[in-house]
């Protein structure tokens, strides 16, 4: 009986950014997938925030003040967590 990785555990408490909530923040906790360095180009990095803005036919979101559309499987390679909400 094989036990899970670290890795595989934190994958399965995590949610792709196409299956995250439109409107919401988030945190980058992986990248990984074909496109994995495509997606590092456009700045889609471990520990940055990203706002979902629409889903749709190509998903947008929002890095570093930058709009961008992604695909559906370029968008199920981005792994994130929600933020917590600041306390004012």
């Amino acid at each position: 009986m094989s036990h899970p990785t670290v890795k595989e555990l934190e994958s399965d408490s995590l949610q792709s950014l196409s299956q995250a909530q439109v409107g919401c923040d988030f945190q980058i906790q992986f990248v990984e997938g074909p496109a994995c360095e495509q997606l590092r180009n456009l700045g889609f990095c471990e520990s940055l925030q990203v706002r979902k803005l629409a889903n749709g036919r190509n998903l947008v979101c929002s890095v570093c003040g930058t709009r961008v559309a992604l695909s559906s499987d370029l968008a199920d390679q981005v792994k994130v967590s929600p933020l917590a909400p600041a306390l004012s």
